[in-house]
């Protein structure tokens, strides 16, 4: 499944979804939809380790995600978060929220 601007979203086993891309601004609303639609299966562990840029609006998106599944009684499991999106995460104080 592809959305705009370098954003992609792949199942790599049945229940890992691999995220790869930019996670910005400009693709945050298209990835969350994305995201959002892959939760309807059997989503337990959402792999960051390819994204390439993430800004808040990125961010913003991978909590949303997670809270969606928590909301649905299946907690995601976030692995890979490159060290860039972790110290975003912890400037805006959300880090605990990805743990």
């Amino acid at each position: 499944m592809n959305a705009p601007l370098d954003f992609r979203l792949d199942f790599v086993a049945p229940a890992a979804l691999v995220v790869s891309g930019v996670l910005d601004f400009d693709s945050a609303a298209a990835a969350l939809v994305a995201m959002r639609a892959a939760l309807d299966g059997e989503v337990a562990q959402l792999d960051l380790a390819g994204v390439s840029h993430c800004d808040s609006a990125g961010l913003a998106c991978v909590l949303a995600a997670a809270a969606e599944a928590n909301r649905r009684g299946r907690p995601l499991q976030v692995v890979g978060m490159p060290a860039s999106m972790q110290a975003l995460a912890r400037v805006c104080e959300v880090d605990t929220l990805l743990a």
